[in-house]
């Protein structure tokens, strides 16, 4: 099983020495996010001060740019990082994309797999496969004149991951990504029965089979050296999975365990400002299902019980934690399978 994980940069400039740290773990690959940074330029200096890892966006926002510098952007960073980047794209959510972005909102699955299929025509042309000709129902692609044609990439285009959680986006990924990036807020009960059918009808739709695309699941990882430390863990996990909770996108995963009514209370007090109230309704079966909790010699195997037939990869998610240090003998362990 590769092993990723998104790495904790409040300062961009970290990235010179925290992916430089991750690749000297052992971790297959290093990730940034879109947050209060760009996601691309922390990975372009990371790419600097590396030699192997590979170099991600988990994620980049998809709506918030256009394909046209999506294209330009993963082109550039598969050239600058020497073949070791993977382009990911998401949606973010409607206020943000609208309000933050003053971006369009609309129909976000079909949106977001015709990006990809835009991207994809034009490094088709840049390749010198075809001319730019696309034509779709939110962009158009036509005019691709030599004085802003790259040409060939001397690595070839990097693959193009999508995240996703309902399943019109899930399928989206299934019909034209190459890797698929799961929520953290998953079991292993909803991936199964919610997640990879509708992957895998993408996948019939456009043809294509299991062994066509990676399936890297974002797991939430709650461990400790100490009690104390454990049980400040598990508290900020259960406060990260009631906002989750309280969200009606991410019902889906508690609904297919019967937790239903969790989800409605859960939505109440968020919207009375009771965030601390929240907190309680994580039960432990709840905690459990979601998250992979345990000591510190019984992670590794946790996850890969957790994800034994389904993934190909993870990312370890453990926002209290945040040193890449903290995770080294997990990751060894995970690596010697």
């Amino acid at each position: 099983m590769k092993v990723y994980t998104t790495a904790p940069l409040e300062d961009p400039r970290e990235a010179r020495s925290v992916y430089k740290k991750l690749e000297e773990i052992g971790y297959d690959g290093g990730f940034s996010f879109e947050a209060k940074h760009d996601p691309f330029l922390t990975l372009a200096v990371a790419s600097e001060h590396t030699e192997s890892i590979t170099l991600g966006t988990a994620i980049a926002i998809a709506f918030a740019r256009n394909p046209m510098n999506i294209a330009n952007l993963g082109y550039d960073m598969q050239s600058i990082s020497g073949g070791r980047f993977i382009l990911g794209l998401g949606t973010q959510v409607k206020p943000h994309i609208e309000k933050r972005f003053s971006s369009t909102w609309s129909k976000p699955a079909a949106r977001m797999r015709e990006i990809v299929l835009a991207v994809r025509a034009i490094w088709d042309c840049w390749e010198g496969n075809s001319k730019l000709s696309f034509k779709g129902e939110f962009y158009t692609h036509s005019i691709m004149i030599p004085a802003f044609n790259p040409g060939p990439n001397p690595y070839g285009p990097p693959p193009i991951f999508t995240g996703g959680f309902g399943p019109l986006m899930t399928q989206v990924a299934g019909e034209v990504s190459d890797g698929f990036i799961a929520h953290p807020f998953n079991t292993r009960k909803s991936l199964l029965e919610n997640a990879l059918p509708a992957l895998h009808k993408g996948l019939e739709k456009s043809g294509r089979s299991s062994d066509d695309i990676e399936i890297m699941c974002s797991t939430l990882v709650v461990t400790a050296d100490t009690e104390e430390q454990f049980e400040q863990s598990k508290l900020a996990a259960r406060k990260q999975l009631a906002f989750y909770g309280s969200t009606p996108a991410y019902l889906p995963t508690l609904k297919c365990h019967g937790w239903d009514d969790v989800h409605k209370e859960l939505n109440v007090l968020s919207k009375q400002g009771r965030w601390d109230d929240m907190t309680d309704l994580v039960s432990d079966e709840i905690l459990e299902s979601i998250a992979v909790v345990g000591s510190r010699q019984e992670i590794a195997q946790k996850l890969r019980d957790r994800l034994d037939g389904i993934a190909d990869s993870v990312s370890l998610t453990h926002n209290r934690f945040p040193d890449p240090s903290y995770w080294a003998d997990i990751v060894k362990q995970l690596k010697q399978n």
